[in-house]
Order: structure tokens, then sequence, then C-alpha cells
């Protein structure tokens, strides 16, 4: 009866040992369910030797329950404790299966000065977009020895060996050579353009075909004909003085256009033909100014006098523009 009982103590005893191993390893497979490792390629270099060191991060999708999870690979400087970075590769997810997932990047250092460096701990993040869970797992640092190139005492030191002349090749030239010549080129066709370029024509003075005296006494036969101050008395006035300002300034080059009255009468004293006819322009011009300016409604009788005036204007100072053998002979017209 004894030996029985020892037997089911022993059972139970077995038991309870190999359900708490198994708790055990299922507690340490869950505490590990990220991992990630830093491993060189090398750890002795001379100065500007690269070193490989092939960064990893696993995490066992199993033990998450299908949560979301993002990884996060250390930020590294490029210089830092004198190790320069050279190169880092893309992030490689090769191995990757439903069970978990591996994270794989290279990175290459490398250092300039001699002696014993350290690449500290690098941190790795994992974090959960699911639950917004996070955790961070560092690596193991690496120690770099950096030498120096042995240099044998030993030997004497070699004389330092002349200067090379590097004789004169056209052909590392060629670029200046071939911008010369396009400069010239170019300067030598301005030069020809420009001495063979034709010159502007000098602009032809208009000639009008018929004499201003003509043109004026044409204008003044046409307001007689139509007679417009029967329907527009400021329009009429108007017409008037412009033809006669345009033949005072083409036959005697007087800005007549551009003038007041005062102006103008002003301007025709030095023309001796002008101002005989001073006091007739006067009385045109100063009524037109009241018809037009000051609402002035003369008789019809004015408007017939005014045209009659303006055309014996023209008559007398015609002459001007006429050969001497036609000029008024005793102050009267022929």
């Amino acid at each position: 009866m004894k030996f029985i009982k020892n037997i089911f103590a022993t059972v139970l005893l077995c038991c309870l040992c190999g359900g708490a191993f198994a708790q055990e390893q299922e507690q340490e497979q869950y505490q590990d369910y990220f991992k990630v490792t830093a491993k060189a390629d090398t750890t002795r270099i001379r100065i500007g030797e690269p070193v490989k060191v092939n960064l990893t991060a696993k995490v066992m999708l199993y033990a998450l329950k299908g949560a979301n999870i993002k990884v996060i690979f250390p930020n590294i400087p490029d210089s830092a404790n004198h190790i320069e970075i050279v190169e880092r590769s893309q992030l490689d997810t090769t191995g990757t299966d439903e069970n978990q997932k591996i994270w794989r990047q290279a990175v290459t250092f490398t250092s300039f000065d001699s002696g014993r460096w350290e690449l500290p701990p690098m941190k790795f993040e994992v974090y959960s977009v699911t639950d917004g869970s996070y955790d961070s797992v560092f690596t193991d640092p690496i120690f770099i020895d950096v030498s120096t190139v042995a240099v044998d005492t030993t030997k004497a030191f070699k004389p330092i060996k002349p200067l090379r002349v590097v004789k004169f090749n056209w052909l590392d030239y060629w670029f200046y050579f071939l911008g010369g010549f396009l400069l010239i080129t170019l300067i030598v066709l301005y030069f020809t353009m420009w001495r063979n370029r034709k010159k502007a024509p000098k602009p032809i003075a208009v000639v009008p075909a018929k004499p201003p005296f003509e043109l004026a006494l044409e204008a003044l036969a046409k307001l007689e004909k139509e007679q417009p101050w029967q329907t527009d008395v400021k329009g009429y006035y108007t017409e008037l003085t412009g033809v006669l300002r345009t033949y005072f300034e083409q036959q005697f080059n007087i800005p007549a256009l551009e003038q007041t009255t005062a102006e103008l009468m002003n301007d025709i004293k030095p023309v001796t033909i002008l101002n005989q006819q001073r006091n007739e322009i006067y009385s045109i011009l100063s009524l037109a100014d009241l018809a037009k300016f000051a609402k002035l409604q003369p008789t019809p009788q004015e408007h017939e006098d005014t045209l009659r005036k303006a055309v014996a204007v023209v008559e007398w100072t015609r002459a001007s523009a006429m050969p001497k053998t036609e000029l008024p002979v005793n102050g009267t017209n022929q």
C-alpha cells in the first residue's frame, strides 16, 4: 500500500513539474515576441576601410494575435564618436511569413581616426496600430578597432620624387577651343550683317496732291452748298474754323490747330499777307467761339457773311503759294 502511494505521489509531482515547465516556456516565448540584432562583419579595420553592420528586427506575429505592427529602425546620425556612415540600404522583409515578420537593413560605417571606437546600442521601436501599445529594444554595443597603416621604421626614407611634366594634349581642351571658335564666328557674322544691313529709307514727305489754298476753297465751297448752319450751328462753325486753321498750318507753318484765337492772332503778326486780313480773321474766329462756347445764335445773314469772309481770306493769301508772275498787282487779285 505504501508503494502505491509513493508511485501516485511521483506521478503527481511529474505532472506538476511538466505543467510548470510548459507554462514557463510559453511565458518565455511570449516575452521574446520582439527580437533585434546588430552584427558587424568585422571589428578590426584600417583607416578608411568599411564595416558592414546588419540590422535585423523580428516580430513573432502569433504572439500578438493579429495586431497591426509597425517597427521603427534606429535613427543613426551620419557622424558620431569618430564613426561615419557611408551607405544605408533599403529595408528588406525577406523571410516574412504568417508566424513572423522580419525587417533587415545593412548600414556601412567607416572611421578616419585610429583607436578603439564604440558604436553605441541602437534603439528599435515597435508600435501596435491596433491598440496603441508601444515597446522598445536596444542592441548590444559594437566596438571597432581602427588601426593605421604599418610603417617599417627600419628602412631609410626615400627621396621625394620630382614633378612630372605632362605633355600638352589639345584633346583635353577641346571644349575651350570649340567655345572660342563659336565666339569668333558669331562676332564675324554680327559685323558682316551689320555692315551689309539695309539702311532704313528716309521718310518721304507727304506732299498734298493739291496746294493748301485749293483744298481750303473746295472745303468752303462744300459748306456753302450744304449749308449745315440750317441744322447744326455749332458744328458749322467748328468745321469752318477747322478749314481756316488747317489752311494756316499747311500754308504758313503756324500751329493753328493747337492754338486759341488769341495765340493765333499773335502768331499771324509776322506774316504780312495774313496780318493784312487780321480784322476779317478775328471777326470769323471770335464769332465762331461765341457760337461754339457761349451758345450764341448768329443770324442767317451772319452765317453767310462769315463764310464769305473766310473765302476772301483764302483768296487774298493764296498769293503766297503762287509764282511771282501771278502775285497780286497794286493790292488786287489777278
